[in-house]
């Protein structure tokens, strides 16, 4: 089957800061992606090459990863949820799901806590928990400079992201992704954006929202979730994907892909059946 075309493109979110996406299919609902910290949009390119051409897909690189512009401040989690909002309105989208993950999911628990117009449902893959992230110093500065050199990479690869093994092609995007990194966005998330507390704000998630975690993740594992994140969001699920690592987009891309689009199909049914009720 011919491979739907991948538009690239940039979206001016102030006056100095420019931000790339891929935006590629034209069904809706659209599928609005965001990034883990150390990844960028093509992290996402297995699932969403599933996913096209049933759904509109747009993969966004955060700022200072990626193709995204880097400025040298504003890496806080308005400042992401800022950007992909910004990314949205110039599409303009009515009718998305948000989908993040890790660093990106704790970004789109604050956008959709907001509740935006249009926003239909919510996804959070292995996300980052609303609360603060609370780990001793050492494990703190290990985590900043796990994307310092290529073998720190391969570390954390091995270590902490991954419990399958990576396809050769993979693994080499995962370590060119990490080194992109500007020096400001690496330095940000484990020094102070992933501890902001955003758990008084989740209560007000008012979409459906599906949770997807690895049996096996070890940066945000199951029983984290079940306890800091579940609780807190109203209509919050969980499905747990055996034998699968924190980075599930790249280690289990095919069950990724068939949860989003069931939860999405889901979606797109309760609409037309609201619609017929109305009728």
């Amino acid at each position: 089957m011919k491979q739907p075309l991948i538009h690239a493109s940039l979206a001016p979110v102030s006056d100095d800061v420019n931000i790339h996406f891929e935006d590629q299919g034209s069904e809706d609902p659209a599928l609005v992606f965001l990034h883990y910290y150390g990844g960028s949009s093509r992290t996402w390119r297995h699932v969403t090459a599933q996913l096209v051409p049933r759904f509109r897909t747009i993969a966004i690189d955060h700022r200072g990863w990626g193709k995204s512009d880097a400025p040298e401040a504003g890496y806080g989690l308005a400042d992401l949820a800022g950007d992909a909002e910004a990314v949205i309105a110039s599409l303009g989208l009515r009718n998305y799901v948000l989908i993040g993950h890790s660093m990106g999911g704790k970004v789109a628990q604050l956008m959709a806590s907001r509740r935006p117009v249009g926003l239909a449902g919510l996804i959070l893959i292995a996300p980052a928990p609303p609360t603060p992230l609370i780990m001793p110093a050492p494990a703190r500065q290990m985590m900043a400079e796990a994307y310092s050199s290529r073998a720190n990479v391969e570390a954390a690869i091995d270590n902490m992201l991954t419990a399958k093994t990576l396809s050769p092609q993979d693994r080499a995007q995962v370590i060119e992704d990490s080194l992109a990194g500007a020096p400001a966005a690496r330095a940000a998330w484990p020094g102070a954006t992933s501890l902001e507390d955003i758990a008084s704000q989740v209560g007000d998630i008012n979409v459906p929202t599906l949770v997807i975690s690895g049996a096996l993740d070890r940066v945000d594992p199951p029983v984290r979730l079940q306890v800091e994140l579940l609780p807190r969001i109203p209509q919050a699920v969980m499905q747990i994907l055996p034998g699968t690592g924190h980075l599930s987009m790249l280690e289990s891309p095919g069950a990724v892909a068939s949860l989003i689009g069931a939860f999405c199909e889901g979606l797109k049914l309760q609409a037309e059946n609201g619609r017929s009720e109305r009728i």
